[in-house]
């Protein structure tokens, strides 16, 4: 039997594409999705909602030279509407924003064009957008932009983030003043009076389903009756801000289902994307696909999950689409690849180079070290290695950039100096090599050999790397593991008044609301003490640095102390303190060594970090390196005390994170010195 064409019919003020198996239905000239049939639902989308409120492209901006993450919030809408494909295989359609002068200071200067696409038999619709600044227009700040679908309640009441964060969901109204009581910011809430019993006491909080970009590719719901699945799948992050570790929201109570672009969620400020006059840009965001499903031969409605996961690799082994239109977007063969090895060198582990395993390396826009976890203006491709360190970077779109790369299990971060430039050409062989490391990932040892056959195209063989982590002399002792989270430390129980069921015995335990006042309870009268060689980080080291609540409204800083003993003292040497953050929000870090009423302290970070990752239940935000030097004359034979002090206490979600610390012993003549 043959499948049914792709039809677009035209009305007066909307646009519908059908294929047999989905309708779509579009506004017209606004370019909002009013509505999608499919398996005899006549709209998935919340009916109740106005047309304008159901599925759309947003964005947050404020004009240039604005501090901050907030701005104007605008549902994005067209003015001109233009069918780009129309055949029976694909049906493409545009809806454009133009900007002018007369607009300024009244709509971001952008001009944006919005794409939807339906393919023959595909069950589901694909979205895109071209965003372009031109030079001569105004600067401005662009702290957001997405996708929004709203579900409708009565339908979508199960939600799925990963195989082991998924759950039924409240209904939107129970968030109503009547029916819950607000908690310690907005987002999140306690359900006392729920439409249903079962969530009587939860809380929710749409940050407790936050996710990083390199396990973000698919989520959505789940319908019952009939057994329908809505799923956003994003098949590529190279559109994504911040790289492989950036946080983003997902899916929460609503039923609300997103697709983050960009967002300053734990980073802050510095994630704003920002804009100066003169200054051209344009950068495509998408494709996504809405992957619509339903039970064949199954009665069991989780199948509907698994069949979306099967259908995300289907998706990411696609990338990059062949079918978008538009010339902003490269094909496969437009595009480059780069491959090569990755070592690491630190002698006081091992003599020889050390094969990294599961590192992340990655090509960004040319920045300093690290500057990967805050560019959003570009484009970024990241890949892990395999046992052996060989890495491949493909389907690189044309430009310029830095190789960077982390390792788990050391500290820093690795950058390449040299600018890599992927520029236009015909590839004879990237497809081969993406199938191979997918398929073989430890055959890609083998094939360093193919820098003549890469050079065919636009391919570059970066050869042997080697990262030298930073390191003084042989480790004293460490705390944790240098892995850029906290999630290693002691994360406690959540006080039983507020739960959410879903993180109850759960990997995630630091998803739980309000964990930052369970400091108090355990360090009533004083603060954290870790004693080297005693005490275990897994339960003796509290996985964030908060302020204790003093009186009602009123805080104070803390200091923790760390104390180790030394046998013996290099009195003329300098030993190394490296402090690695796995985030800090609106706090300073003050190192003292044997005298906690130094003044000034030893070391201090000044107030850093608006990560907000505390309060989000992230276990991460930005990732933080800072290596101190303590001469010898400021340690003892016997016991010794490093304090550390987080003094900043203006509300209970100050504090900051721990990735990793570690003391080193002063360099011996014969060690290479390495910052």
């Amino acid at each position: 039997m043959s499948i049914q064409g792709v039809q677009l019919y035209i009305q007066d003020d909307h646009v519908m594409m059908e294929n047999g198996i989905l309708r779509v239905t579009i506004s017209k000239p606004e370019r909002i999705v009013t509505g999608v049939s499919y398996q005899g639902i006549e709209n998935l989308l919340e009916v109740r909602n106005e047309e304008s409120d159901r599925g759309y492209w947003d964005l947050v901006w404020s004009e240039e030279g604005t501090a901050g993450t907030t701005g104007t919030s605008y549902v994005i809408k067209g003015a001109k509407f233009r069918v780009i494909v129309e055949n029976e295989e694909q049906v493409e359609i545009s809806f454009t924003r133009a900007w002018s002068s007369s607009l300024e200071g009244k709509h971001v200067p952008l001009s944006i064009d919005k794409r939807f696409v339906m393919l023959r038999g595909s069950s589901g619709f694909y979205s895109y957008a071209i965003y372009e600044h031109l030079k001569e227009w105004p600067g401005f700040n662009l702290p957001q932009t997405r996708i929004v679908f709203k579900l409708r309640k009565d339908k979508f009441r199960y939600m799925a983030v990963a195989d082991n964060r998924q759950r039924r969901m409240p209904l939107p109204e129970d968030r109503l003043p009547r029916r819950s009581r607000p908690l310690a910011y907005p987002e999140a809430v306690l359900l006392v009076h729920p439409v249903e019993p079962e969530f009587k006491g939860e809380v929710d909080d749409k940050y407790q389903y936050s996710c990083d970009n390199k396990d973000l590719y698919v989520h959505g719901w789940i319908c019952s009756d009939p057994p329908v699945g809505w799923w956003q799948i994003t098949p590529s992050n190279e559109f994504r801000s911040g790289g492989p570790m950036k946080q983003n929201l997902t899916s929460h109570v609503g039923p609300t289902n997103l697709a983050m672009f960009l967002s300053a969620h734990y980073v802050g400020e510095d994630m704003v994307l920002k804009f100066k006059r003169g200054e051209p840009w344009k950068k495509v965001f998408g494709p996504v696909f809405i992957y619509l499903n339903t039970l064949i031969d199954n009665d069991d409605p989780l199948w509907l999950w698994e069949d979306a996961k099967e259908q995300m690799l289907t998706e990411v082994q696609s990338w990059p689409y062949n079918f978008p239109a538009s010339e902003d977007f490269p094909k496969s063969e437009q595009r480059g690849c780069v491959s090569g090895r990755l070592q690491v060198s630190d002698r006081h582990v091992s003599d020889d180079n050390i094969s990294t395993n599961g590192a992340y390396v990655g090509l960004a826009p040319p920045g300093d070290v690290g500057s990967w976890q805050t560019e959003s203006k570009g484009y970024q491709f990241w890949t892990r290695t395999d046992a052996d360190g060989y890495f491949l970077i493909s389907d690189v779109r044309n430009g310029d950039y830095n190789l960077y790369a982390w390792v788990p299990g050391f500290i820093g971060d690795y950058k390449n100096n040299a600018i890599v430039t992927i520029t236009p050409g015909i590839k004879f062989f990237s497809l081969f090599f993406k199938l191979l490391i997918v398929t073989f990932p430890d055959t890609i040892k083998q094939i360093s050999s193919h820098h003549e056959l890469c050079n065919a195209g636009c391919d570059i063989d970066m050869g042997n790397l080697v990262y030298e982590p930073p390191r003084d002399g042989p480790t004293l002792w460490e705390i944790g593991i240098p892995d850029r989270t906290a999630a290693e430390f002691y994360v406690p129980d959540p006080d039983p008044m507020y739960i959410n069921k879903l993180y109850v015995n759960h990997p995630d335990r630091f998803r739980q609301y309000g964990l930052w006042e369970k400091y108090s309870d355990l360090y009533p009268n004083g603060d954290l003490v870790y004693t080297v060689a005693v005490s275990d980080y897994r339960t003796d080291w509290f996985f964030a640095q908060v302020t204790r609540k003093k009186d009602e409204d009123k805080y104070e800083g803390t200091t923790w102390q760390i104390k180790f003993n030394l046998e013996n003292v290099n009195q003329t040497g300098t030993y190394k303190l490296r402090v690695a953050l796995a985030t800090a929000y609106v706090a300073e870090l003050q190192v003292r060594i044997n005298n906690p009423k130094a003044n000034p302290p030893l070391f201090t970070t000044g107030v850093i970090g608006h990560d907000n990752t505390i309060t989000r239940h992230g276990i991460h935000g930005l990732y933080r390196l800072y290596s101190i030097d303590a001469k010898g004359a400021l340690l003892m034979e016997g016991e010794n005390t490093i304090f550390l002090t987080q003094p900043m206490c203006s509300s209970a979600l100050q504090g900051l994170m721990y990735d990793y610390i570690r003391l080193e012993a002063p360099p011996s003549n014969n060690s290479t010195k390495k910052h």
